[in-house]
């Protein structure tokens, strides 16, 4: 629970990730944010194939108080993380393969500021690096770099959040009430207190 943003693409050209790296070797190092270094380089012939071998390709950084974003790539050009291959990367299930290239980062806890950064960081990669890239954002400012706009969901995010922190600790659970009664008694009591609110 918090906002995020989520993300997928492609490389569009492999011969450029060692360029894209130390883009974001830079960044991360002017920032001091944590980063970590995969593959520089792609093998011969796996781009744009449906298959791909169980390595990561480009690289990583936690900007403070974020998820870790990724601009990693499978062997076949994707994006991906070293977390997602982990968990999806050998299913044969093809909805569950999908899931294998779908990419998010909450910011909610990073803040305005840093989720502005990263959202400007990924239109210019997406301009410079990427094909076919897609990003749906929870703040709505990849859509409209609206600022008003981006504070204002940040802003219900946060009210959302600690609403529902202050009902779990005002509201406890019930002896022997199972958790999915508990939610729906917590859901329905944060909905009740917002709806008096109004």
């Amino acid at each position: 629970m918090g906002l995020s943003f989520h993300y997928s693409g492609r490389i569009a050209n492999p011969a450029s990730l060692s360029d894209l790296i130390e883009e974001i070797e830079d960044i991360a190092k002017v920032h001091d944010w944590k980063y970590f270094v995969f593959d520089r380089q792609f093998p011969e012939d796996t781009i744009g194939k449906p298959d791909y071998n169980q390595r990561i390709y480009g690289i990583c950084f936690t900007p403070p108080n974020c998820e870790t974003v990724d601009i990693c790539f499978l062997s076949n050009g994707r994006m991906s993380s070293a977390a997602h291959l982990q968990f999806w990367g050998k299913t044969d299930d093809q909805e569950e393969r999908e899931y294998l290239y779908m990419l998010s980062v909450k910011t909610q806890y990073a803040g305005i500021e840093i989720h502005q950064f990263l959202i400007q960081l990924f239109r210019y990669l997406n301009a410079k690096y990427f094909a076919d890239f897609t990003m749906s954002d929870e703040g709505e400012y990849w859509e409209t770099n609206d600022l008003t706009l981006l504070k204002t969901n940040f802003k219900r995010y946060t009210e959302l959040v600690d609403g529902f922190v202050s009902a779990i600790e005002s509201i406890p659970i019930k002896a022997g009430e199972d958790v999915e009664s508990y939610f729906l008694r917590l859901m329905k009591e944060i909905n009740d207190k917002k709806n008096r609110e109004e």
